[in-house]
């Protein structure tokens, strides 16, 4: 085992120069998660972040989460500072609308009886005034699917609202959240703060029979009636795109679809290039119920719910992708390499690639079966626990060779960590330190002031750095114990992408949502993404796969006669290979 460091070497690496300014992210988002207090009579602890609303209010960034108890604040996507309110008027808030009109902020909570809106116009100071304290209850509308409910049982809420101001100064209100009911949406009257206008209208409702990907369970083998929730509206080049979240948080295939309509209560219609943002694979999974938003540069971004869940089923995180809206309407999320590092300023990735995939890792001390082993495996659900939570603690990657590192994100986890709200002492201090040989060790970063609590810490380096040791040295968490689920080094190795690989099949299924996708083992490969969409050249959705997962796919996402083309592509620690030969299937 190594030993720890001793105090005054802590003392003197943190008195060392903060790295320089920060320009890209790898998600989950590096935000201070608030721990849950949800079960705390179970004695379960964790933090979690879900349902991320951001809107872009007079250039600046507002994002707002379930159970925060506040918000945050972001002028380049990066840097996130929480903002404690003045007034909170809400027993824990839950998946939150939030819309700007220019002027002021808006803030629903979902609720499932009549509750508070709330504005702000100096967002930034965390004032926030009553639009009105009480809205009425949701008038009575039509409904669709079979059977049909009676007038007088519309579901309670709104829950899962989304509040949404057209170009031309209207309002209206989309919510639900159910495996019974389907979307609804109303106008609203902003001169009579926000009162109903007419009757509530069911938009669109979930087709599992038909759309693969809406189907239940892990890699949507489950038999259960999938949910609808999440909903979210952004109007585009005079099109209206209502997107939704299905089939369930807990899942893997958690998703973003949308159907797209000619005005903002539609009538609406299901896009064939469905669904908008879909992660299965890889360290972040899930990319359902979160907000589309414009950057001060005009381009498209998306939020969603990846899925952790050791603790807790509604165990999550926070994830950022990029979006392009196409010439012919389509709108597509790029998480392809979606939890590696990208620009910030523009969505674009890095191309620094994992360095750390199962390489050896060893630690300080270990708790158990907490092997330091379990940092390397790319699985939030497993990880490293040290016998203490004491300064001088440390883990340590061997990357196997030098390499070039450009960032590393130390992943927390949350073993007994015993906390259920906010505190002084929750925040997070650690040293990153680099060695070439093993000997001579020098600092390549860490956290800077102010403190702050950071469960996915992401620290780009200032430079380029050639090594092939990364050493986590420990100073603080506020947690019973020290827990890392995976300590992921991102950057470039001196030896070759992986050639191109064969792709064998591509075998529609007669249940023509599922397909089995083959191609032949690629030697050096780390990795492979199957991409598929609906034309050759726009393969726009991605599921990425471990070379140690095998070189078969059962893909289950797909949608009843429609037509897909498919390749693969091969990656390690060096780069990506050219894409495969395309196959339709």
């Amino acid at each position: 085992m190594l030993r720890r460091l001793p105090l005054l070497a802590l003392l003197a690496l943190a008195a060392m120069p903060a790295a320089a300014r920060q320009t890209t992210y790898a998600n989950p988002v590096d935000l201070d998660y608030r721990y849950n207090f949800e079960q705390e009579r179970e004695g379960i602890s964790y933090r979690t972040g879900a349902d991320p609303a951001v809107v872009n209010h007079r250039g600046v960034y507002y994002l707002f989460l379930t159970l925060a108890e506040g918000y945050w604040r972001s002028t380049d996507l990066i840097h996130w500072t929480f903002i404690k309110p003045s007034r909170w008027p809400f027993d824990g808030l839950v998946a939150p609308a939030v819309e700007s009109d220019g002027k002021r902020l808006y803030v629903k909570p979902s609720t499932m009886r009549p509750g508070p809106i709330l504005v702000s116009d100096a967002p930034d100071t965390g004032k926030l005034d009553f639009l009105t304290r009480l809205m009425p209850p949701i008038p009575n509308g039509a409904y669709e699917g079979d059977p049909h409910p009676p007038a007088d049982s519309l579901p309670p809420g709104p829950w899962d609202p989304d509040l949404f101001r057209d170009d031309d100064g209207k309002w209206y209100l989309y919510w639900n959240s159910s495996n019974v009911y389907p979307l609804y949406g109303i106008e609203l009257d902003p001169k009579q703060a926000m009162a109903y206008r007419g009757t509530a209208k069911p938009l669109i409702a979930l087709d599992p029979a038909r759309h693969g990907w809406e189907r239940f369970g892990q890699d949507h083998t489950s038999a259960i009636k999938p949910f609808i929730e999440g909903a979210w509206m952004t109007r585009h080049a005079g099109k209206y795109y209502l997107q939704y979240a299905a089939p369930g948080t807990e899942y893997n295939v958690y998703a973003t679809g949308a159907y797209v309509g000619a005005s903002p209560l539609g009538d609406f219609t299901y896009a064939a290039w469905n669904p908008v943002a879909y992660k299965p694979g890889g360290f972040v999974t899930g990319a359902g119920h979160g907000s589309t938003f414009r950057d001060n540069a005009g381009r498209y971004w998306l939020t969603g719910t990846p899925w952790i869940g050791y603790n807790w089923p509604f165990e999550r995180r926070v994830g950022l992708w990029p979006v392009t809206f196409y010439p012919d309407g389509q709108m597509a999320a790029n998480t392809r390499f979606g939890d590696f590092p990208h620009v910030a300023a523009t969505g674009a990735f890095t191309g620094w690639m994992l360095l750390s995939y199962r390489k050896p890792a060893v630690a300080s001390s270990t708790l158990g079966e907490f092997a330091a082993s379990r940092t390397t495996d790319e699985d939030p659900r497993s990880f490293w626990v040290a016998a203490a939570n004491r300064p001088g603690e440390t883990l340590t990657v061997d990357l196997g060779a030098v390499a070039t590192v450009r960032a590393v994100q130390v992943d927390f986890a949350d073993y007994k960590a015993g906390r259920f709200g906010d505190a002084p002492d929750i925040y997070t201090e650690f040293t990153l330190m680099g060695s070439a040989d093993g000997k001579t060790w020098r600092r390549i970063g860490g956290t800077d002031a102010p403190r702050r609590d950071r469960p996915n810490a992401y620290v780009e380096l200032a430079r380029p750095e050639r090594l092939r040791y990364v050493r986590y040295v420990h100073s603080h968490v506020g947690a019973a114990y020290l827990a890392i689920a995976d300590l992921r080094v991102f950057g470039t190795t001196d030896g070759r992408a992986p050639a191109t690989p064969m792709l064998a099949s591509a075998e529609r299924h007669a249940d023509q949502r599922d397909a089995t996708i083959r191609w032949a083992a690629v030697p050096g490969a780390v990795g492979y993404n199957i991409r598929w969409g609906i034309a050759p050249d726009r393969l726009v959705q991605t599921y990425q796969r471990w070379a140690d997962q095998g070189t078969t796919l059962d893909l289950r996402a797909l949608t009843v006669g429609q037509p897909y083309y498919v390749a693969v592509e091969a990656f390690n620690a060096s780069g990506v290979s050219g894409l495969s030969a395309t196959k339709g299937m």
